[in-house]
């Protein structure tokens, strides 16, 4: 809650919302509650329930105001829940101490502890409002969202490990089947031709040459001989062929996304941020 606030600006709250930090609403405000020491708003009603008709109180320590939006952190079911006061009259030591309780906020007769390690003094006005002289040491803070555990809050995040997995990535087979083609091969081939030769008679040859007729009809004959190319085919093997493996390795990048938890401060006063000035939000 900022320190400086008008009296515009508590008018303003009159018409403000009340939500969760996540932007859940709550309920409209129903009364506005300051404090006597700095004139500043301490309390707030919210009206909730059927048609707004119940009302409870939730205190501006650690709420962050915007115009007309109020958020506080607590849960819609908490604030319900809170102890029931009279929202027409001032509040009574005594009940503010017992809601400064339920919130986890102060202890009883003067001083409060808040949970968690932080210690201080509180001054009260005879009407009962919260004074905002406090003083001592603040310490660790406490988990305003679910339960208490220590004073520190983890901070996750997911990261990736990229690794490799052998899967079936598909199948080879060897198959066998038959083609034809034509070869052509060259071979010599031999042939008898007729060749006629012509000689004169001689004394050599006179014998044969007049031992027949005068004159006769006569016929010789001479067989011929000739080669002819032939195929012959036969089946030899050549060669073998077996399938095997061989592995290669190639560099591959993998892209996921991963989600982390950023953890924001908020510092809304002087006191807890330890600085002057504006409202500020630090992130982890």
């Amino acid at each position: 809650m900022t320190e400086n606030t008008s009296r515009t600006d508590v008018a303003a709250l009159y018409d403000a919302t009340v939500y969760e930090m996540d932007g859940d609403k709550i309920g409209r405000v129903g009364t506005v509650y300051l404090d006597d020491a700095t004139g500043q708003p301490s309390w707030v009603t919210v009206k909730t329930g059927l048609f707004g008709t119940s009302e409870t109180f939730v205190p501006l320590d650690r709420a962050s105001i915007s115009g007309t939006d109020i958020r506080v952190p607590y849960s819609k079911s908490q604030v319900k829940d809170a102890p029931r006061m009279e929202t027409d009259a001032e509040l009574t030591p005594q009940e503010e101490e017992r809601l400064y309780e339920y919130y986890g906020l102060a202890g009883t007769s003067g001083t409060y502890e808040t949970t968690g390690t932080t210690t201080g003094v509180v001054d009260r006005d005879r009407d009962g409002i919260r004074d905002r002289d406090e003083v001592g040491v603040r310490g660790a803070g406490h988990d305003t969202s679910g339960p208490n555990t220590d004073d520190a809050m983890t901070r996750s995040e997911e990261r990736i490990h990229a690794g490799v997995v052998r899967r079936e990535a598909g199948r080879a087979r060897l198959r066998k089947h038959i083609v034809s083609e034509q070869v052509s091969e060259t071979v010599p081939v031999t042939r008898e031709e007729v060749v006629v030769e012509r000689e004169p008679i001689t004394e050599a040859n006179a014998g044969k040459a007049m031992s027949g007729g005068d004159l006769t009809e006569e016929e010789h004959e001479v067989i011929l001989h000739e080669e002819e190319a032939v195929v012959r085919k036969e089946t030899v093997p050549v060669e073998r062929v077996r399938l095997g493996t061989q592995e290669f390795t190639e560099q591959q990048t993998v892209t996921d996304e991963v989600r982390k938890e950023v953890i924001d401060v908020d510092t809304d006063s002087e006191v807890r941020s330890g600085r002057r000035g504006d409202d500020r939000r630090d992130r982890i």
